[in-house]
């Protein structure tokens, strides 16, 4: 069961680090990787990630990626590893994900990620993938408004894939994108174990 994450979502966590190792396996690929309290889902991978990273398509090969809320790195870790010719950014709020996504990136041998906080990324850069599980908890006008900061920067080619709970508003969220004045269309691209894939493109 996993613990409480009221914190996740600061940027600097109130409980105590207490960093601890997990075996995940990422891409086809065993890994031991770092976790630690105040980070989201510390102790597994959570089970909407692991919807996302079986049920997305592959992203582009090259280009610029984008993980949002990027945890302790594994989207941004599957991204990295089945497009090393790209450049993933993994981006977050809390500080302390920021520090194991980078540990992790390391122990898994990938490099070309970067893991930051949202006001680092340039602003002309333009994503060809985005994947996200994105964080709910955080109430829906923090929700809407991560996103609306995100999603208008896929590239015209570009797509993107969020990964969200049925009775945590995955239908109203696909609504509300649809509802925005952003040139983007948002469809359902697929349903598993009561989590949705959404998929975002260019109208």
């Amino acid at each position: 069961m996993s613990e409480p994450t009221d914190h996740y979502f600061a940027a600097e966590p109130a409980t105590p680090e207490e960093r601890r190792s997990i075996e995940v396996t990422l891409d086809g690929r065993r890994f031991t990787l770092t976790t630690a309290r105040g980070v989201y889902s510390p102790d597994r991978l959570d089970p909407g990630t692991a919807v996302l990273l079986h049920g997305a398509p592959d992203p582009s090969p090259t280009g610029d990626l984008l993980d949002i809320g990027c945890g302790w790195g594994p989207i941004s870790l599957t991204l990295a590893l089945r497009s090393p010719a790209a450049r993933v950014w993994g981006v977050d709020v809390n500080r302390r994900s920021l520090d194991l996504s980078r540990a992790n990136a390391a122990a898994a041998h990938v490099d070309n990620t970067t893991f930051c906080e949202p006001d680092d990324v340039p602003d002309d850069v333009r994503f060809a993938t985005i994947w996200s599980n994105p964080p709910i908890h955080v109430g829906k006008a923090a929700l809407h408004a991560l996103l609306e900061r995100w999603l208008p920067r896929l590239a015209d080619d570009g797509v993107a894939h969020l990964v969200v709970q049925k009775h945590l508003g995955s239908d109203s969220l696909q609504r509300w994108i649809n509802e925005q004045d952003w040139g983007l269309t948002c469809t359902r691209l697929s349903s598993a174990k009561a989590f949705r894939i959404l998929e975002v493109r260019r109208a």
